[in-house]
């Protein structure tokens, strides 16, 4: 028999849901305040006395803020895409197929993933000034490699190791290769594996900086964080501005994961129990 969750129960699931949320809730409430009221004693205010939406106007009419979404989209997609593709390829030898050195190349994958962004970029950065793709969409994808491939690989490993064997040595005995196996029998078990992976690995290309802010300098190619950090004056920060522009990015990623969450939870607890 099941027990009822008590009064107390759901005092602390609201309690924990607004500590969750008050960073977004309270940069939402900013986001509609005039610039008078995000200074001084009305700045602690909840709830905006005269509400606008004059930031958010500003932001898509005094800046490119188009273009940085754009930006933004085109980079963390394709980022996205082909290290899944890949990494699914990586993971999938690592977890599933026996030949030496394995645990040292997931090592190195990791070690890969602990370097700080800072150790990295200024040989990075010569590599790309040297090739010419600085200020360009192909030297971000190939920067963003850096973050985005070893998580992947990490993670797909995991995935991969749950599925059990008995579905590839039946496959094997019907005569099919190790590549007629990962697409007919391994790929469509990982497909709640490959989504979670995919939208970590969208999220962190579609929030990093460092590199964004180093390797495209050029307005043109800029991504959203960099975008919004130089929304700043020489005298004024533009925090009314900067609020309602954290907003609009923040759209996207939640309404993705509210659109894939039934596969999202479905690869985050394909793990969880034993086979």
């Amino acid at each position: 028999m099941e027990k009822k969750a008590g009064p107390l129960f759901y005092v602390f699931m609201v309690i924990f849901v607004f500590v969750v949320m008050f960073p977004f809730i309270w940069i939402f409430l900013s986001s509609i305040k005039p610039s008078s009221e995000l200074f001084g004693d009305k700045a602690f205010q909840w709830f905006s006395d005269k509400p606008t939406f004059k930031n958010y106007i500003s932001v898509f009419t005094n800046y490119p803020f188009l273009k940085y979404l754009w930006n933004s989209f085109i980079v963390s997609s394709i980022t996205t895409i082909y290290t899944v593709f890949f990494a699914s390829f990586c993971a999938y030898a690592i977890a599933r197929l026996q030949f030496r050195g394995k645990t040292v190349i997931l090592g190195l994958v990791l070690s890969v993933s602990m370097f700080p962004q800072i150790a990295t970029l200024s040989p990075i950065y010569i590599i790309l000034k040297n090739l010419g793709l600085t200020n360009s969409y192909l030297g971000l994808i190939i920067s963003y490699t850096t973050i985005t491939l070893p998580l992947s690989i990490w993670i797909l490993v995991v995935f991969f190791r749950k599925i059990p064997h008995d579905l590839e040595e039946a496959a094997k005995i019907d005569g099919a290769t190790h590549m007629q196996t990962y697409w007919r029998v391994i790929f469509p078990l990982a497909v709640p594996g490959l989504f979670t992976t995919a939208i970590l690995a969208f999220i962190a290309a579609w929030n990093e900086f460092l590199f964004a802010l180093t390797i495209n300098t050029s307005d043109q190619y800029k991504t959203v964080p960099v975008g919004i950090a130089m929304f700043q004056g020489q005298f004024t920060i533009p925090w009314g501005e900067i609020c309602a522009a954290t907003v609009v990015v923040t759209i996207p990623l939640v309404v993705m994961v509210l659109i894939f969450q039934k596969r999202i939870v479905s690869g985050l607890t394909s793990g969880s129990v034993k086979e």
